[in-house]
């Protein structure tokens, strides 16, 4: 052994193939051949090295000569061999020899030791870097695609193996083989697939990693898997109780999501789900799969969970989901995620997409679920942004409704009422910081002057004079008791900062609201403190103009 690799080392490989040859060395390179592995994939990763022919003859003849158990053990041993220099070589290197030698083991061990294999090699492909445009993806500059479709001619002989072909067996070999393969595609569709960005055939013609996923879809039908039964899964397996490390290995979270996008995104595999499911069911089990991916912190998982969403509502008709489907935990759940995405992801093309969405998601509501979604929005969250959004939405809903032809009882009269008392109210009273809360107080002052001119006081449609009194203490004078403060404090701020300027032009701070703002020139402090008088003009000038419209009609 030692002497086999330094004789290959050295460079004296002619002489180590012609004893490997040897009739007589046959029984000796049958046990312990396996042992000149690793010297031998060192010298076939130097392609460009002479005695290149030898080395391969020597590792052919081995494969073919060795016991395929210590052959196993050889090969996987250089296939964990940490080089990240020569780790996609090694691998592409090493594929066909352990696909050969696990074929030449017998039934009983083959399945275990494949599904060994198969974690190994997943684990290596997993570490390389993503395509993250078309270009990359065609010129394969990580090799990831080049891997994937080795994976795939990797597994084709044990999927001929295991697949029913019309005849199920009750072998345990195939039944054995199967869940490792079973296995093996559900990591990769949660390790791999659901990573990358595929490309639309619009957009690259011919993409290898999405051929990657389609084959990964087809092989699942081929050992028998259903799809259709992995999709639906998170409403289905609620009524089972399976072992639970069992379940995540099996049916990973990532990988049921991924599977989903594949479907309903790309339309893969459609053919083989049944046209039965409605497009409300089919809605309430991917939201599940929408939930789990907006959860995440990486902005391609969030991306799909956007895209399998909006694909998702698209099949719903406008105005037809019912108020039953709120009281579903996974609603309120998505409402919240969707809160995440909007306000908080770094990426303007995703909140903007996640936007776009929240919207779909409220136009596919019935009138009584807007009211009720509406209302549970403005009781759970706290984002300024969002309640401004709603507030506006509640607005276009009233205006809809007092249309001519259009009835609609939740937006107007006894039902709309309480629903504008969760709009009209200032969340910390008169002492609410109007800078954070610009955007609910903005929507609720020009929801208020739309009523005011719209709703004329004999007819009263909106129900908005019935309890104006009322929201003139909760909302109004609290609001300008609030306005005349924020301008007081910020004008003596703003007095302050022209002093200090004169005197030395220096770093200083500055505080707005509750926060202080990081060290700020007095030229930009002074042009922030100008900027927030300016909204509070804004509000006064809508306010007063309220005011105004109010005394006109009492008048009248």
């Amino acid at each position: 052994m030692i002497a086999g690799r330094s004789c290959i080392e050295e460079g004296n490989s002619a002489q180590v193939l012609s004893i490997v040859l040897d009739d007589k060395s046959q029984d000796l390179v049958r046990s312990i051949g396996w042992s000149l592995f690793p010297a031998l994939v060192e010298g076939l990763l130097r392609k460009e090295d002479k005695d290149h022919p030898n080395y391969l003859a020597i590792f052919n003849h081995l494969l073919q000569t060795c016991r395929p158990k210590e052959l196993l053990i050889g090969l996987q041993e250089q296939l964990g061999v940490e080089d990240a220099q020569t780790k996609v070589e090694r691998l592409l290197l090493l594929m066909q020899p352990l696909q050969k030698t696990l074929l030449r083991l017998d039934a009983p061990r083959r399945a275990s030791s494949l599904g060994l294999t198969l974690s190994s090699m997943m684990d290596h492909v997993a570490e390389l870097p993503l395509p993250e445009t078309k270009e990359q993806e065609q010129d394969d500059v990580f090799s990831l695609c080049r891997c994937c479709s080795e994976l795939m001619e990797f597994v084709r002989p044990f999927i001929q193996e295991a697949a029913h072909n019309n005849k199920p067996s009750n072998s345990t070999y195939e039944q054995e083989v199967r869940a490792e393969l079973h296995i093996f595609f559900m990591s990769a569709l949660k390790r791999i697939v659901l990573e990358v960005r595929l490309e639309d055939p619009e957009t690259l013609e011919l993409s290898p990693l999405r051929s990657f996923a389609s084959d990964i879809l087809k092989h699942l039908s081929a050992i028998g898997v259903s799809l259709p039964g992995l999709v639906f899964l998170p409403l289905t397996r609620r009524k089972k109780l399976p072992d639970f490390l069992e379940e995540e290995t099996r049916h990973p979270k990532d990988a049921l999501a991924s599977l989903a996008h594949l479907v309903y995104v790309h339309h893969m595999a459609t053919d083989t789900f049944p046209c039965v499911f409605s497009p409300v069911y089919t809605l309430r089990v991917n939201l599940e799969h929408v939930c789990h991916l907006l959860s995440s912190t990486n902005s391609t998982r969030i991306q799909k969970g956007l895209d399998l969403l909006e694909k998702t509502l698209q099949r719903v008709d406008d105005h037809s989901l019912p108020v039953e489907l709120l009281e579903i935990k996974t609603f309120l759940t998505l409402s919240q995620e969707l809160e995440k995405v909007m306000t908080y992801s770094p990426e303007q093309e995703v909140r903007t997409k996640g936007l776009k969405v929240f919207q779909l998601t409220i136009d596919k509501f019935d009138h009584e679920a807007k009211y009720t979604f509406f209302k549970l929005v403005l009781k759970t969250s706290s984002h300024s942004g969002l309640q401004g959004y709603i507030i506006k939405n509640i607005k276009n809903q009233v205006d809809f409704a007092l249309q001519p032809g259009n009835t609609n009882s939740w937006f107007g009269g006894v039902h709309l009422l309480p629903l504008l008392r969760f709009v009209f109210i200032l969340p910390d009273g008169p002492e609410t910081d109007l800078l954070k809360f610009l955007d609910r107080v903005m929507e609720s002052l020009n929801l208020l002057r739309y009523l005011v001119i719209r709703d004329k006081v004999a007819d009263n449609k909106t129900g908005i004079w019935t309890d104006f009194s009322q929201m003139e203490e909760s909302f109004l004078k609290p609001l300008r008791f609030g306005l005349n403060m924020s301008r007081a404090h910020y004008e003596k701020e703003l007095s302050g900062t022209m002093v200090g300027s004169q005197v030395k032009a220096e770093n200083i701070n500055v505080s707005v609201g509750d926060q202080t703002l990081p060290q700020m020139t007095p030229d930009s402090q002074m042009q922030a403190l100008h900027s927030a008088l300016h909204m509070f003009d804004m509000m006064e000038s809508v306010l007063v103009r309220i005011e105004e419209l109010v005394e006109t009609k009492d008048q009248k």
